[in-house]
């Protein structure tokens, strides 16, 4: 892990906290994020679970720089001695010039998984196969931010390292610009997920066009939080 790509993701980290009209809320979404419990940033910290609890949840004052710089670190050197996946994961992010808002996930995995566990992971309904059935990764994508805020190249970088991965888009409401957006945008992923609707809204032609351009197509209704907890359980 290299230096530079910590301290600019610390940087971002604790800008993001200072800033915040609700600190104590985006503490708790980067904590989230890592996939750290209370009582581990706590142990970290040494301080009770109960200070940090206070500290999210607004009952103290908001927290000063000092106490946003050892949290950030703590969240930091947690995550390294894990091996350091989130860091990686944040500034593949970072260094495509795009940001959590637009990217609220993004991860590689350990070897090729069947669809259908990712599907049964994020409780998702297949409308149409498509030309493979295994994924490397998955991105997460706000796909307003997404099509208001990106080029086509960077549009690409939602990729990550591989397009043997499964997109998955929040904030559609059809699907219909995501579609075209895929349709314009070669190479294609394996498996495209629409969050937030049911099989009756997705947009009449957008199974037509999955499998034109040769991959899966599937949709969700699950809990955002929800089906990120489920999509981080994934090896």
């Amino acid at each position: 892990m290299t230096r530079g790509a910590r301290e600019e993701l610390a940087e971002k980290i604790a800008g993001e906290i200072a800033l915040s009209g609700d600190p104590g809320g985006t503490l708790k979404k980067w904590r989230t994020d890592f996939g750290i419990a209370q009582s581990a940033l706590a142990e970290e910290l040494e301080v009770s679970p109960s200070v940090v609890s206070d500290y999210e949840s607004g009952r103290r004052d908001n927290p000063g720089i000092d106490v946003v710089t050892r949290v950030v670190a703590a969240l930091l050197d947690i995550d390294e001695r894990r091996g350091g996946e989130h860091i990686r994961q944040y500034n593949r992010v970072i260094s495509a010039g795009l940001d959590s808002d637009v990217i609220p996930d993004l991860r590689e995995y350990a070897a090729n998984i069947p669809l259908s566990r990712l599907y049964d992971a994020i409780d998702a309904t297949e409308l149409t196969d498509g030309d493979w059935d295994t994924a490397a990764g998955h991105t997460v994508i706000d796909s307003i931010e997404a099509i208001r805020r990106l080029s086509s190249t960077e549009f690409y970088h939602l990729y990550g390292e591989s397009t043997n991965r499964a997109l998955v888009f929040t904030n559609v409401t059809r699907g219909e610009g995501v579609m075209v957006a895929l349709r314009v945008v070669k190479p294609t992923p394996h498996a495209v997920v629409l969050h937030g609707i049911d099989e009756d809204d997705v947009w009449e032609h957008a199974t037509d066009l999955a499998r034109i351009e040769g991959f899966s197509l599937a949709v969700t209704d699950a809990d955002f939080d929800a089906m990120l907890d489920g999509l981080r359980e994934l090896p």
